[in-house]
C-alpha cells in the first residue's frame, strides 16, 4: 500500500504563471521523488508603477513516500 504526502510550495517568474509553476515543479523536483501531482491553490501578481513585475503560484506537490 501507497502512503503519499502532500506539501505547500510557493514560486515566481516574472514571464507568466505558467512560467512560475514550471519553476516550482522544476525546483520540487531536484528534492522530492515520486512527485504524482499537484494542485494550484493560489495566483497572485506583484504590482509595480501600475505593472506586473512578477508571477506567484502557490501549490500542494503531492508524492509517493518511500519504503
Amino acid at each position: 500500500m501507497a502512503v503519499a504526502r502532500v506539501t505547500k510550495i510557493t514560486a515566481s517568474s516574472p514571464e507568466s504563471f505558467g512560467d512560475a509553476l514550471k519553476n516550482g515543479v522544476s525546483r520540487a523536483s531536484s528534492t522530492l521523488r515520486g512527485i504524482t501531482g499537484l494542485h494550484v491553490v493560489e495566483q497572485k501578481c506583484k504590482i509595480e508603477d501600475g505593472k506586473i513585475t512578477e508571477y506567484r503560484i502557490t501549490c500542494e506537490i503531492t508524492f509517493i513516500l518511500e519504503d
